[in-house]
């Protein structure tokens, strides 16, 4: 049976010490002693994904347009004979409580401190997003729609007035629904890294 000397087992820890010495060393401008600092900051850095300003300027701009959508749509009563018009109503009204509620922690995020971001969470946040953005997009193009059509038909139907009030709510739920998608894929995108 063999057996080792001292000199064989001094070689091994200085051996294995110095390859300890070169896995801290940092390599390619990464210091891998801050582990998960590095890998937040470079998630802060995605513009629009949550937390981040351009997200609270997203969710700013979908509060905004929404409820312009829904302030142009209802200034006269007679949009009630119309389904796309109460469904525009309808689907403004789940998307107003919804940007501001993500516009309040994003504003938290932002101004007071960071929020970690949750795997189940932004997932959530992702689904809400594009089942809301198809429901403004499907609410946007109805209103657009019948607006056209009523406009065809004569002044008896639609007035220009209330005509183009239709015609901006229609443009609102549209740039509503841009900033709604828009924001899903950003979030979309922060998903992977997660």
């Amino acid at each position: 049976m063999m057996g080792f000397s001292p000199l064989h087992l001094t070689d091994y820890h200085r051996i294995s010490d110095s390859s300890k010495e070169w896995l801290r060393t940092p390599r390619i401008g990464i210091d891998y002693d801050e582990g998960l600092h590095a890998s937040n900051h470079s998630m802060d850095e995605l513009p629009g994904a949550l937390g981040t300003s351009a997200s609270l300027a997203l969710r700013l701009g979908q509060a905004v347009f929404s409820s312009a959508s829904l302030i142009f749509m209802c200034l006269d009563v007679d949009f009630y004979s119309y389904t796309s018009f109460c469904y525009l109503v309808i689907v403004m009204g789940l998307a107003i409580p919804w940007s501001l509620t993500l516009l309040v922690v994003d504003a938290y995020s932002v101004f007071i401190r960071c929020l970690p971001r949750q795997p189940r969470i932004i997932l959530v946040i992702i689904l809400g997003d594009l089942v809301l953005s198809f429901l403004l997009l499907a609410a946007a193009s109805s209103t657009a729609s019948v607006t056209d059509l009523l406009h065809d038909a004569g002044r008896s139907y639609c007035s220009a007035n209330l005509c183009g009030r239709y015609q901006m709510s229609a443009a609102m739920a549209f740039l509503c629904w841009s900033l709604s998608f828009a924001s899903s894929l950003f979030n979309l995108w922060l998903l992977p890294s997660l």
